[in-house]
């Protein structure tokens, strides 16, 4: 497997199926397979195209791991392997109802210090999005698998936000914390 490092998908790498619902135990146990093998460490005393080709595959096999792990990164590598890219500077959700829920949500967090228990909404606000975050991802899954690659796509974008959203969420949490306490 080693000398396919550089050219094999993410998956195969992983010796994983190629789905959008992967075992993260499993290709972490092949993960630390796959270093133990090629990490530079091993290299120390071999020649500089030995050492240069280690350094190439570790680099590999952690941008394929940070990869898998991250649910819209995996999502839109999916998409990649079927000669599918977004431009997610160019393109955002077209689902109306979506972006208002969206704005609706961005407003609350914008208010949240407001409260009279700011972390208490935080947290049901974080749980609102862990929620639809999940269900979007089922949704991926499911239209992936069918081939539904345009409903994929869109969810992927919808993803992205919800993403952005536990960040902004995560940032507030720490930050009313760290005033607190």
């Amino acid at each position: 497997m080693t000398s396919d490092i550089l050219t094999c998908n993410f998956f195969q790498l992983f010796d994983v199926p190629v789905s959008f619902d992967v075992d993260l135990d499993l290709i972490h146990q092949h993960y630390m397979e796959l270093q133990k093998a090629v990490h530079p460490d091993r290299f120390v005393n071999a020649s500089a195209q030995e050492k240069r080709i280690s350094m190439q595959q570790t680099s590999r096999i952690n941008e394929a791991l940070n990869t898998l792990k991250q649910p819209v990164d995996r999502a839109l590598y999916l998409l990649k392997l079927k000669d599918i890219d977004i431009n997610f500077e160019n393109e955002t959700t077209m689902d109306a109802d979506f972006l208002m829920e969206q704005m609706e949500m961005r407003e609350a967090l914008s208010e949240v210090r407001e409260k009279d228990d700011p972390l208490a909404e935080l947290d049901r606000v974080g749980n609102e999005v862990k929620a639809k975050t999940k269900n979007m991802m089922n949704d991926f899954s499911s239209c992936y698998e069918a081939d539904r690659l345009d409903e994929a796509r869109e969810l992927i974008r919808k993803m992205q936000f919800m993403q952005k959203a536990k960040k902004e969420i995560n940032d507030l949490f720490a930050s009313i914390e760290d005033e607190i306490y």
